[in-house]
């Protein structure tokens, strides 16, 4: 007997099946959410995360308002709330350009997160020169490594800064990773006197090496803190403000964007064998 063959006593109201319906409709939308919420949050913490240049720190290799991704798998990602770490395919090595974690005070002094676990936290980017067990000094603007003498060559360009500074454009080879870095010759930044780089820890420095707040001012960083390298740039905008500017339309009409460095690598310029021994001999 069909449905509209049963006496009216035995059917199913109608208002009664409607609400059961749609609570089933609402349901499946909510697991749906909370599956795609989860799969976010798991290639957030284990796959790759993003992160945006605030400063010029690491100019002329990163620029204010660059967008990049991180990529937590090549070190091993962090297992969250816990100092543990899943296999990676790789060490740090000398050259990475990687984000980490540091503490800050309230004054805005910088420690290394391990030594002040009672401050917040935030994540800076710089770049690997020391490993552990290296000795690293900078002496009057100059890096060494192991007693020797990072090799610097002016390119003969110049950068401007976003003050306006003219900075000396150097490439520098750091053994097999070649890259940029700015030279102020109007002020020497932060020295450094002869450090041993201690076990499980990294000593870092920005490529802007006079305009720079790194391991010279505030030390090394442990492995647990380092999130990992950064491999990407997947947008670049001449924009450092804040949400409330971002939902502007007005922002996205007047700043500029930088399409050239879209998908652009983060990465170093390969040296030969030759240069690199020609670098690292007397």
């Amino acid at each position: 007997m069909s449905e509209s063959e049963q006496p009216l006593s035995e059917r199913e109201p109608l208002s009664e099946r409607e609400p059961e319906s749609e609570a089933g409709g609402l349901w499946e939308n909510v697991n749906t959410l909370v599956v795609a919420v989860l799969i976010a949050l798991t290639i957030r913490f284990f796959v790759v995360e993003p992160f945006r240049i605030p400063s010029g720190s690491m100019l002329p290799t990163l620029l204010i308002g660059d967008h990049l991704f991180v990529n937590k798998f090549i070190y091993g990602p962090r297992i969250p709330l816990t100092e543990w770490r899943l296999p990676g395919l790789r060490e740090p090595e000398r050259g990475d350009v990687v984000v980490f974690e540091v503490a800050r005070s309230r004054d805005g002094a910088i420690h290394p997160a391990d030594l002040r676990p009672e401050l917040p936290r935030e994540d800076f980017v710089k770049r690997i020169v020391g490993l552990p067990g290296d000795t690293v000094e900078v002496r009057r603007g100059r890096l060494y490594v192991n007693g020797e003498l990072v090799s610097g060559v002016e390119t003969g360009d110049s950068f401007t800064d976003e003050s306006g500074r003219q900075l000396t454009v150097k490439q520098e080879d750091l053994e097999a990773c070649r890259h940029h870095v700015l030279d102020d010759r109007r002020m020497v930044g932060l020295e450094q006197a002869p450090l041993v780089v201690k076990p499980g820890r990294y000593f870092l420095l920005g490529d802007n090496r006079d305009h720079s707040n790194d391991s010279r001012g505030w030390g090394t960083v442990r492995m647990q803190e380092l999130k990992g390298p950064a491999f990407i740039l997947y947008w670049s905008w001449d924009f450092n403000g804040g949400w409330l500017e971002v939902l502007n339309p007005l922002t996205w009409w007047r700043v500029e964007k930088r399409w050239g460095r879209t998908f652009q690598a983060v990465s170093c310029d390969p040296v030969s064998e030759s240069a690199a021994a020609e670098a690292s001999s007397p």
